[in-house]
């Protein structure tokens, strides 16, 4: 999986998860920075959330699960 396909997984499960638009939660998620997996063994990617205390608790409480699943992605 890449990064671009992950955060479009992330974007729709909050999106249906806690309703709002694809742009809201995309500019509240940021970007996904993805590190080298030989450093970063367990899982080599993360994201700053921004927005509202209500948006991260949601962002949060999501990526944990995301994680388990996919924790290994690729740049792109």
């Amino acid at each position: 999986m890449t990064a671009a396909d992950l955060e479009q997984l992330i974007i729709a499960r909050l999106v249906r998860d806690q309703g709002g638009t694809s742009q809201t939660w995309r500019r509240a998620l940021g970007p996904i920075f993805v590190r080298d997996p030989r450093t970063h063994a367990h899982c080599n990617w993360d994201v700053r959330p921004a927005g509202t205390d209500a948006q991260r608790a949601a962002i949060e409480t999501l990526l944990d699960e995301v994680r388990l699943q996919h924790s290994i992605v690729v740049a792109g």
